[in-house]
């Protein structure tokens, strides 16, 4: 049959096309379903595009700061921004394209269109074309996740949007009310206040940016306020409506009082759920959790023969490196290769506001409360030479070491400049079991930033010499 392939993936975001290319590559007959653009949310609505748009805001940032640099601007200071999202979306759709080209040089025949399982191994996809039927051996779920509403809020997409619409804003908003904390909400709100925007933050946690350490958020939380930004923690919002062009937001505070606030629009940024309704999963036996597919870790594979899911709809955490890594693990099994496991323990998170945040492994709190026995280090950016000179001495790298099991590395909690990046050396060293010595005993070269990850690994060791 025409239509009959080893492997049909569902969605071609960062889980899904990975997984597609890669069993292209080793001999499978492969097709990835895509109801928009390949690339999936992270490329077109998400990752990609919110670094675009944070890079325009790092260059107002440093323009304004010019002086402290020794260069003088005169004149006002003008920012056209349908340019600002035009960049954006060029970015985006460049990549996009990239993993088309992809697709056609390994072979991967790429279907557009929305797909729906009509039976055991077999989908209908619909698409502006018509009807087609494809038949899979195995069939890869990779359909990701979405903004989560919260009761009493639905985004009507002009004053209360999500990520998607914040993209695309037509005009940059003066005021906006940003609900959540995580991620996608203090990068919005950054990305706003560089830009003169007055941003209000309500979180319904203790504190922002919660799943992080706490010494993180603390930092975070200062830098925002320093920003400008105004920060409720605790929050409650019991209302909200739209009026005159504005949307007003009613909550209860964290030690019980009711307030308000309005702004130009109203970001929902509160959590994401998966992509799992509409398209017949329900009747092929796969075991849902909370919305989210469930599956086996090593394999896979859902509770229905012949389905497997991995990305954002199985699970946290979120993330696209996530997804990416399990694509691989995935699919080289499927193959009857024996590809090393993922490491769920050594996956790092990283938010690209300014300051950076990365982090990796436990939190100190939760490092405690396992009664590992703790060696802490922190570095401070403000006494490293090459953040000194770049002008970003905020922030530091913070390590957690268990000293009654060689030193070896169970936390690492980073806010700064350039720490996404940096985070990456400790993928490697808790992937591959090296310790705080083996850390220490690699050379970082002198003068970068990567030195302030030697120093605090150094500092959880008791060894710290710039400090």
């Amino acid at each position: 049959m025409a239509d009959l392939f080893d492997l049909v993936v569902i969605g071609a975001g960062p889980g899904g096309y990975v997984a597609a290319i890669r069993a292209a590559q080793l001999g499978l007959k492969t097709a990835c379903i895509e109801r928009e653009r390949a690339g999936g949310i992270c490329l077109n609505w998400g990752c990609i595009p919110t670094k675009a748009l944070l890079k325009s805001a790092e260059a107002m940032r440093t323009i304004s700061h010019a002086s402290e640099y020794g260069i003088e601007i005169s004149g006002t200071i003008s920012v056209n921004w349908d340019k600002v999202i035009k960049r954006s979306r060029g970015v985006s759709d460049k990549l996009a394209g990239g993993v088309e080209y992809l697709f056609k040089k390994y072979g991967v025949e790429y279907i557009k269109g929305v797909a729906s399982f009509s039976g055991r191994g077999k989908l209908e996809v619909t698409s502006s074309t018509g009807k087609r039927t494809v038949n899979g051996q195995k069939i890869l779920v990779a359909t990701g996740a979405r903004a989560r509403p919260l009761p009493g809020i639905t985004p009507d997409g002009d004053r209360i949007i999500t990520y998607r619409e914040a993209m695309v804003t037509p005009e940059m908003p003066k005021s906006a009310i940003v609900v959540g904390a995580g991620a996608i909400g203090v990068e919005f709100a950054d990305f706003w206040n560089a830009f003169g925007a007055d941003v209000t933050i309500l979180e319904a946690a203790p504190r922002i940016v919660p799943v992080e350490d706490a010494d993180v958020s603390e930092a975070i939380t200062r830098a925002f306020k320093k920003k400008g930004m105004k920060i409720h923690v605790g929050a409650r919002i019991s209302n909200v409506q739209v009026a005159n062009g504005h949307v007003t937001a009613t909550f209860t505070t964290a030690d019980g009082k009711s307030d308000t606030v309005t702004a130009e629009r109203l970001l929902l940024a509160a959590g994401v759920q998966a992509n799992t309704e509409g398209f017949g999963l329900e009747g092929m036996g796969v075991a849902l959790d909370r919305g989210f597919i469930k599956i086996d870790r090593g394999t896979y594979q859902t509770s229905s023969p012949g389905i497997y899911a991995l990305g954002d709809c199985a699970g946290a955490p979120m993330l696209a490196h996530k997804a990416m890594a399990e694509a691989i693990a995935c699919v080289e099994q499927m193959a009857g290769h024996h590809p090393t496991p993922v490491n769920y323990d050594a996956i790092p998170g990283c938010t690209y506001a300014s300051p950076e945040i990365a982090s990796i492994g436990l939190t100190e709190e939760k490092a405690r409360a396992a009664g590992i026995d703790l060696g802490i280090g922190k570095f401070p950016f403000s006494a490293n030479g090459k953040a000194l000179g770049a002008g970003y001495p905020d922030g530091f790298i913070k390590v957690l070491i268990d000293k009654k099991d060689h030193n070896r590395i169970v936390g690492v909690h980073a806010v700064g400049y350039g720490v996404t990046d940096l985070i990456a050396e400790m993928s490697l060293a808790i992937t591959s079991e090296a310790t705080a010595r083996d850390v220490v005993a690699a050379i970082h070269p002198h003068p970068t930033l990567s030195e302030a990850m030697f120093e605090a690994t150094a500092a959880a060791l008791g060894e710290a010499v710039h400090i």
